[in-house]
């Protein structure tokens, strides 16, 4: 089958795209117009590569003082990287004004944002719009996953409506780059990282475009933890309350129809319900909320036309400017506070509610079922009647918490964990001298069974070029989900230790089995402990292994017979 025979197919099979008539489709200039974008020249059809993307951007920086361009780092295959800075001149106090970064193209296929900031950067600079940095500054990226928007195909995202050809998801590594800003693995999420820490933004915002279900939103959008279960609570109260109430009004003023980003229980069965999670510092809202900078995820509508996802994020992005002007002191003070704060424990883990802890009125399609010859079974089918549907809604409960110490210690051997920290900002004292220091360990299997974690007090001496990372600092909460080795975004948990062993090999079975026996002779006290076990524990008394390991466990060699994970608590 031909490409341009499988994307028709593709297309084909979308429930039917509302009509649709907006007043924001006075923000589009003509094709024919000098100023148009890419886009507007193709008729809202054909988003531009790279190449153009830029020329056009630098089009804009030549014929307009208020538009600079500037690299920020390299792709995997070499690429540049380029950020977009909207700015005014200073002003002669030299007020330093708050700054409002946009990236687009995390998700190359997904790439509604570029050609919306696009046409907003045309408008600030050269059609009368230069009043939306009067109080603020806009730093633009317009392509971040460059190498997989390059790899662009008519066949990709067959479920999006426009553009004609789409980059992919994930990047020359074969990295989804919303999985990686914990990790750093790839060069574009570290370059961003570098630019979050260089503008520390009173807003971040990541332009995505939504996968599956049908329903009457065109653009939706989010924050970490859908607000609910926030980390950063002040500014979560803020996006939640003055910035989501001020999105919501504009869209709706120009046509659209927004909603907080729905997130289902089951794709397959919408009717199950929406469900709200807990985030982790691997993707942009979970990141920012660990380090205190307020991030909103867009999710438009994959299946609404492409000229109504564009105009809607324009819409976004611009009240977006006009929102964080307005409440720049309210917002810092909100981070301040967010970052001030110290939390004696952190969730590191959890899991779906059974019970839903709200219900909600739900803008949905009906859809029907059929049986499909292909897959022989029943199959969803969506039809493009409007439903207003009561949705419950489920939330999360923990199922891990770590308390946080007051310090966690790294020895110098553990250079990549220690410039990996440094990497995210994250505060460390290195140690000019040796040092003894009283610590919890964590002790385990191995590296990579990282089962039976089990925390031993201990004196311990470090080296000089130890460090000490105190667990009070701005980026506390960040700290702790990459150095406790219960969270599930640790160091531990990313596979960074998954080749290391136990400094000893085991004990063969019939060698432990008398030296076990000789310890219950000697020893009354791990005696009488041990028959209290048996008593209490009938897995215990019937598993020999079992009953050998107890004694392994409370011998001298323990500590040689367990992994230790190379970073310390200080408790005291």
């Amino acid at each position: 089958m031909s490409t341009s025979i499988a994307a028709a197919a593709a297309i084909d099979v979308l429930p039917p795209a509302p009509a649709w008539h907006g007043a924001s489709e006075r923000l589009a200039v003509a094709a024919t117009d000098r100023l148009a974008t890419p886009l507007e020249r193709s008729n809202f059809l054909v988003s531009p590569d790279y190449a153009q993307t830029m020329a056009y951007v630098y089009s804009l920086s030549a014929a307009s003082s208020l538009i600079t361009v500037h690299p920020f780092g390299r792709s995997y295959q070499g690429r540049e990287l380029f950020y977009v800075l909207a700015k005014k001149p200073a002003n002669s106090t030299g007020d330093k004004k708050p700054v409002v970064l946009v990236q687009a193209g995390i998700h190359s296929g997904e790439i509604d944002g570029k050609d919306a900031g696009l046409m907003l950067l045309r408008d600030i600079a050269l059609r009368g719009r230069d009043d939306l940095l009067d109080r603020v500054d806009l730093v633009f990226i317009p392509i971040l996953n460059v190498d997989g928007h390059e790899n662009a195909s008519a066949d990709g995202r067959p479920h999006q409506r426009g553009p004609q050809i789409k980059g992919a998801r994930t990047n020359a590594q074969g990295l989804d780059l919303n999985r990686d800003y914990a990790r750093l693995q790839s060069p574009e999420i570290a370059a961003v990282v570098r630019l979050l820490k260089q503008f520390d933004p009173a807003l971040y915002i990541d332009v995505h475009v939504s996968d599956g279900v049908d329903y009457q939103y065109d653009v939706t959008y989010t924050f970490a933890g859908w607000g609910t279960y926030a980390r950063s609570r002040a500014t979560a109260d803020w996006l939640m309350r003055d910035y989501h109430a001020d999105i919501d009004a504009a869209l709706a003023r120009q046509g659209h129809v927004p909603a907080i980003y729905p997130s289902w229980v089951n794709e397959e069965m919408p009717h199950l319900g929406l469900r709200i999670s807990a985030e982790g510092p691997r993707y942009s809202t979970g990141y920012g909320d660990f380090t205190g900078v307020p991030t909103v995820l867009v999710e438009n509508h994959a299946m609404k036309p492409y000229q109504r996802r564009v105009l809607g994020t324009y819409v976004l992005l611009e009240q977006s400017l006009k929102t964080v002007g307005r409440d720049q002191a309210k917002i810092a003070a909100a981070k301040a506070r967010d970052r001030a704060a110290r939390p004696a424990q952190l969730m590191v883990r959890w899991e779906r509610e059974a019970a839903p802890f709200t219900r909600q009125a739900f803008k949905g399609y009906r859809y029907e079922s059929y049986v499909s010859p292909a897959s022989g079974a029943t199959e969803l089918r969506w039809t493009g009647e409007p439903v207003t549907l009561d949705m419950p809604v489920f939330g999360v409960r923990s199922m891990h918490e770590v308390a946080l110490p007051r310090a966690w210690w790294i020895g110098p051997e553990q250079q990549e964990i220690i410039a990996s920290l440094r990497a995210h900002g994250v505060a460390m004292e290195v140690m000019d001298a040796p040092r003894t220091v009283a610590v919890e360990a964590v002790q385990m299997m191995s590296g990579k069974e990282r089962k039976d974690l089990r925390r031993v007090q201990k004196s311990v001496s470090l080296p000089a070029g130890a460090v000490r990372v105190p667990a009070s600092q701005p980026v506390h909460l960040l700290a702790a989900a990459l150095l406790e080795p219960g969270s599930d975004d640790s160091y531990l948990a990313m596979g960074w230790f998954d080749q290391a062993l136990p400094p000893e090999s085991p004990i063969a079975r019939h060698l432990l089995a008398p030296w076990a026996d000789r310890m219950m002779e000697t020893s009354p006290e791990l005696r009488a402990a041990f028959q209290a076990a048996l008593a209490g524990d009938a897995a215990l008394a019937t598993d020999p292994q079992a009953r050998l390991r107890w004694w392994r466990d409370r011998s001298p060699y323990r500590d040689r017979a367990r992994w230790t994970y190379p970073v310390l608590m200080e408790r005291n």
